[in-house]
């Protein structure tokens, strides 16, 4: 598919056929492309949590989403078969910019505008989004709500210097899978969004 389709066709998928599993090679490809995202200083302190097994899913479910928390989203987007968690780690990043070529020795996070970590997790997040579409799958970027973080640490054995900055699932496109109701609110116009020269 040329990269302009992939671009297109991207977009969130919620519902998922549970009868086809994402084959072993392309969750490895998504993996490996997500490998290829920037990251500050090649810091790359990202790590990707796997989940496949129904056993693995099952319990990111009840520790992220919590009893009875249950609508038809949530029970369309359990159905997905393969479950990517990527984190983030700040202290490789403190770590890298102490080094000699870079020079930060005191480690202070105000030289950084944002959170870099955060920002390289999230590109390598989009590269699996893409891989997906490109494969033939679907795949949905959501967030580990704060107040189940040290749930899901303690669940999956996470340690404290890495967090999550949200899953992708993905697999096989359901039958039930509808557009957003917010798409309705249509795309900003490059005009709206564009600021050419100064603002």
């Amino acid at each position: 598919m040329e990269f302009a389709e992939v671009v297109r066709r991207r977009r969130m998928v919620r519902d998922y056929d549970p009868d086809r599993p994402v084959p072993p090679e392309v969750r490895e490809r998504l993996l490996e492309h997500a490998l290829r995202a920037p990251s500050a200083g090649f810091s790359q302190g990202w790590a990707f949590l796997v989940l496949e097994t129904p056993a693995d899913r099952e319990l990111f479910w009840s520790v992220t989403a919590g009893e009875g928390a249950p609508d038809a989203w949530l029970s369309r987007m359990r159905r997905a078969p393969l479950l990517v968690v990527p984190l983030s780690s700040k202290a490789a990043y403190l770590e890298r910019y102490a080094e000699p070529d870079k020079g930060w020795t005191d480690r202070d996070e105000a030289r950084w505008p944002v959170p870099y970590w955060d920002v390289d997790a999230g590109m390598a997040a989009l590269l699996m989004l893409l891989t997906a579409v490109d494969e033939g799958l679907g795949a949905c970027f959501f967030g580990v709500p704060g107040d189940r973080v040290p749930a899901f640490r303690a669940a999956f054995g996470v340690p404290a210097d890495h967090r999550p900055v949200g899953c992708v699932s993905v697999g096989y496109p359901g039958d039930g899978d509808r557009r957003s109701p917010s798409l309705r609110r249509g795309r900003r116009p490059v005009a709206e969004v564009v600021h050419r020269g100064r603002w």
